[in-house]
Order: C-alpha cells, then structure tokens, then sequence
C-alpha cells in the first residue's frame, strides 16, 4: 500500500455529530441548556463571565464542588494553563489520567489527548471543551489505511506517537511520546521491522539515532513543519550566545542545527538547569509562558514560522509580548490548541458536556499499548 499524507485542512472533529450543540465560546444563551444549567449558573452567580479574573475563580469553585480536575497541555493559552490543575506534556498528561481520583477530567488540549484520558480513566466523565480542537497529525492517519497496511505487512510491529486516534491506537503494539519514543524504540527487538507512525521527522530522528530502518508513516505536524533553518540563523545572528532548542517533530535540517533536540518537557528541563541566559525555542509559542514562569530573568526567542511573502519580521518586544489572539503574531502556533479558552472550560464544567466517549471494542484494545508505554517508561 502506497502511504500517502491527508490534507492539512482537515479539522479532526470540526463535523463533529455534536458539533451544534457546543458551540458556546461566547453565547451563553440560558434557555439552551436548559433548567439544570440555569440553576447552576445561577447559584454561582453569574451567566456570563467576561472579567479573567471572574472567570478563573468561578472555573476553580466549580472544579472543587464538582471533583474536577482541569488538565492543560503546555501549547495552550496562558490563561487556561493558569487555571489548571495541572499542565504538561501528553506523556505527562497520560500519567495524570491514569492516576487523578477526580470524578471530573477537562481536558484543555486537542482531541486526542481527551481519548487517552478516557480510555486511561474509563469510569469518569471526560470533558473536552471544544470538540474541534484536531489534531493535523492524528488526522493524517487513518485507522482504514492503518488496517490495511497491516494486511499487506504481516508481522510488522506498529510504534504510534500518541498524537493519534484511539482507532489507530487500537491497531497498535506501543504508543510512544516525544519524551520515550527513542527509550522504548532501544527496547524493542533489534531485528523487528517496524513502522513508525504517523510523525515521519520523529522516527527519521529515531532511525538516524538508533540506526534502525523502521517503516516511516508520511504524517507531520501543522506547526513544527513550519520551522525552518533561514529562520533560526537569522536569530542566531541577532543573539550568537542563545542556546537553540528543537522539538522532535521539527525536520531533520533545523534539528541539525539545534543545540537540545527533545521534548517540551526537555526543553523545560534543560532551560532551567542551564547556566545560559539566552534561548531560541524552535516549537509551538504556548511553551513560552511556562519557560518564562520556571526560568525568572532567563530570555526566550520563539522561532517564527516561514510564511510566504513576510517581508518584515517582529522586534524582540513584539516577538515575546504579542498574544496568541493577535493576528499581528510572528509566534508560530497551533490553532487547534488556542481553541481552548477560559469561557469553554467554565462551560463544559456547568453542562457536563461536550463529553468524550469510546466504543468499548476500541477502547478495550486502544487502552493496552498505552499501558505497555507507562511500563516501558
């Protein structure tokens, strides 16, 4: 089978049979939710919360009356990361799921990421607070194209980063992260063939390290796709001393130039424990908020993405101080994840809803090689 790239424009769950029932970023229109919400949002005082501030005491009040916990990965807006229990990266976020006693997991990240926390945590109700938050490289492998490059690859092992759906996930042996995709590859049988999928610069990375020759799904990331070396010498110039981080996802030309390649989570590790004071940051810009809350006094230069037909380029002030919202932002971000705003997450708390669910067939065999990834990790 001839594996072929899904287009980019797909919105994983833009047609979403719910879709009309959730959208509820701004319109808080009481008679739509009906008695039960009109209560509850009664009894906290407000309908609608349009002061920050109002916002976030009103999502932690709800949270702790409803045993709630509000999960959010790091590429998120830095409001919602400040209101959350708990931010991280997706192998952390998995961790959490499996291990949080909450009643309630709202997950403030993309779809996917809701999945794994239901199949971790079948028995609670799972929150996602905008059912259209895809995710371009789950979407540009399809559990069909999946299943039927098994049929014709008898005995292949299939490793799949865990930006996939729980469809894909159910036809794998090993789910793997950014942060253990190198240390469970190392554990498998040297002599296994094995497709990697769906991050093609991911498992090139691993290949090149490992010297490995593992079948490679031609799947990408929206985001780190749009890095590019030119950028990151232009930076490299204006600040000779920065230290260039890379995620894994990026291609193998600007990991070349990196001085760390890894995870969010590495790059968080490694800025704080660095003796250096200056960082060029080659991933998505939500990352920013937390390198600057754990690393006070440190700076951070989001690489920006290569757009045709920029012909000027931000300032530093203009490069650390423009919002996510702004359309004037030179950060390189993901779409999908600034779905996630402070007002859905206060309302997928009173409705209980958008909810996410798994056919149990699928959840059944998706859930086990995500448990061998928490073992092998």
């Amino acid at each position: 089978m001839e594996l072929k790239n899904e287009d980019d424009s797909r919105h994983g769950m833009a047609t979403h049979k719910d879709e009309s029932r959730h959208e509820m970023a701004t319109n808080m229109d009481d008679s739509r939710h009906g008695m039960a919400t009109h209560k509850d949002e009664s009894r906290h005082g407000m309908a609608t919360h349009k002061d920050e501030g109002e916002l976030k005491a009103a999502i932690r009040r709800l949270a702790e009356e409803k045993e709630a916990v509000v999960l959010a990965h790091y590429y998120t807006l830095p409001e919602v990361q400040e209101v959350a229990d708990f931010v991280g990266d997706s192998l952390a976020l998995a961790r959490k799921a499996a291990e949080t006693d909450a009643k309630i997991i709202v997950m403030a990240g993309v779809h996917f990421m809701a999945e794994t926390c239901k199949l971790l945590s079948p028995e609670k109700v799972v929150l996602c607070p905008d059912p259209a938050a895809g995710c371009s490289l789950a979407d540009s492998c399809r559990a069909e194209d999946l299943r039927r490059y098994k049929e014709e690859h008898p005995g292949t092992m299939v490793v799949s980063y865990v930006n996939t759906t729980a469809a894909v996930k159910a036809l794998t042996d090993v789910v793997v992260t950014s942060g253990n995709a190198l240390k469970i590859v190392n554990s498998l049988p040297q002599d296994a063939r094995i497709l990697f999928g769906p991050d093609y610069n991911l498992g090139s990375y691993i290949n090149g390290v490992t010297g490995r020759e593992m079948d490679l799904w031609p799947g990408g990331c929206h985001v780190h796709e749009r890095f590019s070396v030119e950028a990151i010498v232009r930076l490299k110039r204006e600040h000779p001393e920065a230290v260039v981080m890379a995620h894994l996802e990026c291609k193998g030309p600007v990991l070349a130039v990196a001085d760390v390649k890894g995870s969010t989570a590495d790059m968080l590790r490694y800025a704080r424990e660095s003796k250096g004071q200056e960082f060029i940051v080659a991933t998505e810009a939500g990352i920013l908020h937390e390198l600057q809350r754990q690393c006070p006094g440190k700076r951070f230069w989001p690489v920006p993405p290569e757009i045709a037909g920029m012909e000027s380029r931000p300032t530093e002030t203009e490069a650390m101080e423009a919002r996510p919202t702004e359309t004037s932002c030179y950060c390189n971000e993901c779409q999908y994840m600034k779905l996630n705003t402070l007002q859905k997450i206060y309302d997928c708390l009173v409705n209980e809803k958008p909810r996410v669910e798994v056919e149990p067939e699928v959840a059944r065999m998706a859930v086990k090689p995500i448990n061998r990834m928490l073992e092998l990790s």
